[in-house]
């Protein structure tokens, strides 16, 4: 059977409050009823305390304890003396009816009764009295039996100096109907105080139960609604706890998933748009070419295959991207310099920058060699595509130059051409995917959007970053940092 969190929560704190109450009221009851024991015989000790002053006289007049020790009569004497008086005298007692008996002569006469003795509770009382030394030894009256711990000790003292105790043997049960009675109202009292605040525990659990399952309840609902894919649900934070934390981490969440359902949205969109180019060029060719309005010639058909090769890029660059997305872009992460690199992939571009009119400055690789953790074939790709970036939106004639800085923990390399720049609110979207400012690096210089978003991607797999920055001289300045290999630190 599946029970509520709220009944479970309501039920531990019952339970728990249950068990502190016994236990509570067990203690309670338990010291109650053995300090009060403890009280009644101290206070019955104290109403006998002439017997202590007479013991000490007695101490004094022999010298010691050794005469009273050698004659039992003496303590009862000592007794008899010193209990209070309405207790031995006789006349305090009703007299018992004569009794008859026979003479010699056979005539009857009348017995003459024994003198009364101390009625039966203080005889009760005189066996529990027991006299000790200085070293609570037995002196005289009952026996000491057990541990001291059982009697209730009566200091006798001489001059100011110990000289004995007067014990009275403590009772495992109280006898005296006065103090019963007092213990079973105050055991009364203790069940009732006990059943009030277990009443009251009952009541602070079931509302703090509430309280608790509330922000809950609201997280369910919220739950249940993003994964309808209502990615505008938000939940009121009401506290400052570790739930009013979930729940603002919550609306965290949510904003969150609104922002990457967006983005899917925008990105479906620009894949779309970016296939949808390439493709209706393709296809006007095509119907061009059946409908016999161009030739098929080798030009008609480097058209064909330059739109092909457009759209294979865009596949390919698509791949990466999600290769990057599931962290299982290929990387093989080895010491090397970057700058050889780098002179490779210029090599390659030589050819467009001439036919473009931008004269590359390189300055990297004037310094000693310095080797990061990369990927050869990574970087290439990724020098390629800051280049081809390059080519594609700085303006003709311009310049392009390239250097590099060392700092103790990283290698920067700059990438700076002489313009146009970009809009300020448009440098910190510059790496996002499908991104393109408008005017000035527009779709109709080609392009998929891509290329800078694969040079992120490949230079966060390397544990490096990137940046762009509007350059003092009004171009575009892309900065890519690499951490320094071990290697050249323990050579520093």
């Amino acid at each position: 059977m599946k029970f509520k969190l709220s009944y479970k929560i309501f039920v531990a704190f019952l339970l728990t409050a249950l068990m502190v109450v016994a236990l509570m009221v067990g203690i309670i009851r338990f010291y109650v009823a053995r300090n009060f024991a403890d009280y009644v015989n101290k206070s019955l000790l104290e109403r006998y305390s002439d017997v202590t002053v007479a013991l000490a006289t007695e101490y004094r007049t022999q010298g010691g304890w050794q005469a009273l020790k050698n004659n039992p009569e003496r303590w009862a004497e000592l007794l008899r003396s010193n209990l209070p008086r309405r207790i031995f005298d006789p006349r305090k007692r009703a007299p018992k009816p004569p009794r008859l008996g026979n003479n010699k002569s056979g005539g009857r006469v009348k017995e003459v009764p024994p003198p009364p003795g101390p009625p039966r509770r203080i005889q009760r009382l005189v066996r529990r009295l027991t006299v000790f030394d200085a070293d609570r030894r037995h002196v005289a009256g009952r026996r000491a039996e057990g541990s001291y711990d059982r009697y209730t000790l009566q200091e006798i003292t001489v001059s100011g100096k110990t000289v004995g105790w007067l014990g009275l043997h403590k009772r495992e049960r109280l006898a005296n109907p006065l103090a019963v009675d007092f213990l079973k109202q105050q055991t009364q009292a203790l069940y009732l105080i006990g059943g009030a605040i277990l009443v009251l525990a009952a009541i602070v659990a079931f509302l703090l139960s509430r309280h608790l399952l509330a922000p809950i309840r609201k997280l369910t609902t919220g739950t249940r609604a993003l994964a309808s894919r209502e990615f505008d649900t938000r939940i009121e934070v009401q506290s400052g706890d570790e739930l009013g934390q979930l729940a603002a981490d919550f609306n965290a969440m949510a904003q969150t998933l609104a922002h990457y359902e967006r983005l899917r949205q925008q990105w479906i969109s620009d894949i779309a748009h970016e296939l949808r180019t390439p493709l209706s060029i393709l296809s006007g060719e095509v119907e061009a070419l059946q409908d016999g309005v161009r030739e098929v010639n080798a030009g008609s058909l480097d058209s064909l295959r330059a739109e092909a090769r457009h759209l294979s890029k865009i596949v390919n660059d698509l791949h990466e991207l999600s290769l990057a997305d599931a962290e299982v872009l290929s990387i093989k992460k080895e010491p090397l310099d970057p700058v050889p690199v780098l002179k490779e992939t210029l090599s390659h571009f030589q050819t467009r920058f001439e036919e473009r009119q931008i004269t590359v400055e390189n300055r990297a690789g004037n310094e000693p060699s310095i080797n990061i953790i990369g990927d050869a074939d990574r970087l290439q790709q990724l020098f390629s595509n800051l280049l081809e970036n390059t080519l594609r939106y700085a303006d003709s004639p311009g310049t392009l130059q390239i250097w590099q800085e060392r700092t103790e923990n990283c290698l920067t390399i700059f990438f700076e051409d002489s313009g146009p720049g970009v809009p300020a609110e448009a440098l910190e979207h510059l790496f996002d995917r499908l991104y393109r400012v408008d005017k000035s690096r527009s779709r109709i210089q080609g392009g998929s959007g891509l290329g800078l978003s694969i040079c992120k991607s490949i230079v966060t797999a390397l544990d490096g970053d990137i940046l762009a920055a509007n350059a003092p001289s009004g171009g575009l300045r892309i900065e890519v940092e690499f951490p320094i290999s071990s290697e050249n630190k323990a050579h520093d």
